[in-house]
């Protein structure tokens, strides 16, 4: 919240992480209350762990209703991921095989979190580095698959795909193409680092850098097929001052410009 001590900077909306927020009451919730009067607010969850065969935490989907009712979002997001086993959480988003069975868990977690919080949530493409042999379905087959059952949306993480390609090998037209494009609504954007070369090379998705040449060519390739979206820069680690984030947030909006009707109203976060 440092960002807004001195203002309201140029953005349409702002997301948090919905778990920094799970506070009955306090400085932390007034500062957010304050931020809300002047901005929307999308709430990104990072450990709901929707992929979790044990299934949703009641407790944590009972505060994340708590704070769905209090700030009333435009948006409500959470990572296509598992982050508990055997009822110990390891702060991490894990990946999940592509299995029918893995899609079931996730169908069944996902509408129990909708009807919890009354509303649809966006479910965000992983940042991966391994592929699981006993996957029968491909990443964007699985998300299309899901959204269909759960009548969830879709957090397009474009840089997320532009990694997982990279790590993984796989054609991104061919992700953006298998992509339910109506069932998108909103995309991220951030940083990724290279680690290595050659066959060594791997690709991170760290949130610690400007957007890649690479990932700006995606994005404007997704917003051809997609049309405007509500786009997010992300950025967590190594922050920056704020004019290189604002920077990075008026290079997203002059790529939704280039693709907007006049009366469209996209904007970046």
């Amino acid at each position: 919240m440092a960002a807004f001590a001195s203002g309201t900077p140029d953005a349409a909306w702002v997301e948090i992480h919905s778990e920094n927020f799970f506070v009955p009451g306090g400085p932390r919730l007034a500062q957010l209350e304050d931020v809300r009067s002047h901005y929307a607010i999308s709430c990104h969850g990072v450990g709901l762990s929707l992929g979790s065969a044990q299934g949703v935490d009641v407790d944590h989907l009972s505060t994340l209703r708590d704070l769905v009712d209090r700030i009333e979002p435009g948006l409500v997001s959470e990572h296509l991921s598992f982050s508990v086993v055997d009822d110990i959480y390891v702060n991490d988003l894990l990946p999940l095989p592509y299995t029918e069975e893995a899609l079931q868990a996730v169908v069944r977690n996902v509408d129990q979190t909708q009807e919890a919080i009354g509303r649809e949530i966006l479910i965000e493409n992983p940042s991966s580095y391994l592929a699981f042999v006993d996957s029968v379905l491909t990443e964007w087959d699985f998300l299309a698959e899901l959204s269909q059952r759960s009548g969830c949306g879709l957090l397009l993480d474009v840089n997320n795909i532009y990694v997982s390609a990279e790590n993984n090998g796989f054609d991104v037209s061919t992700y953006l193409e298998g992509v339910p494009g109506d069932a998108v609504g909103e995309i991220h954007l951030a940083g990724h680092s290279i680690d290595g070369s050659g066959e060594e090379r791997l690709l991170i998705d760290t949130h610690g850098d400007v957007v890649a040449g690479p990932v700006w060519t995606l994005y404007q390739q997704a917003l051809e097929k997609l049309g405007p979206r509500p786009t997010l820069i992300e950025w967590d680690t190594d922050i920056p001052e704020l004019e290189v984030l604002l920077a990075e947030a008026h290079t997203a909006q002059r790529h939704l410009d280039a693709v907007s009707m006049p009366e469209d109203s996209s904007r970046v976060a």
